[in-house]
């Protein structure tokens, strides 16, 4: 079977990765005195890192870790589900894992989602800069 296709060459979030990830995105939070919760998941929305700043609120950790789980299994930015709510669609709060808030961004690497970052502790809008500061360092 050498040559049968069986298997894919399928790149994988690593944790040193999710460390350079985290560690760009803390530094964007930090530039801005942004006390969060920064969570990285792989494709499958099992956690491999997370960081609380100081002074954020703990509250802020299963909401980060929900973000970036729900980035990855819907594979878009939470902003979407965000911007859906707005506009009057109340029936995304009835699918499982969906959060509709800003903070949640899909991280892609050589086009395909190898995971998401969640982020979780200011205004979602502020979330989602901070996760789209993460996200970049896979650009």
């Amino acid at each position: 079977m050498p040559n049968d296709k069986l298997l894919t060459d399928k790149p994988a979030l690593t944790l040193a990765a999710a460390k350079k990830i985290i560690a760009a995105a803390e530094a964007e939070a930090l530039k801005r005195n942004w006390p969060v919760v920064i969570a990285v998941v792989d494709e499958g929305g099992n956690l491999i890192s997370l960081q609380r700043l100081d002074n954020a609120q703990f509250g802020s950790v299963e909401v980060a870790i929900r973000k970036a789980k729900s980035a990855a299994a819907f594979k878009r930015p939470t902003k979407a589900w965000e911007e859906t709510l707005a506009a009057g669609h109340h029936r995304v709060l009835g699918l499982p894992g969906v959060v509709p808030s800003e903070g949640g961004v899909p991280l892609i690497w050589q086009g395909q989602i190898v995971g998401a970052i969640g982020v979780s502790g200011v205004k979602s809008s502020e979330d989602g800069q901070i996760a789209r500061a993460g996200a970049a360092v896979l650009e």
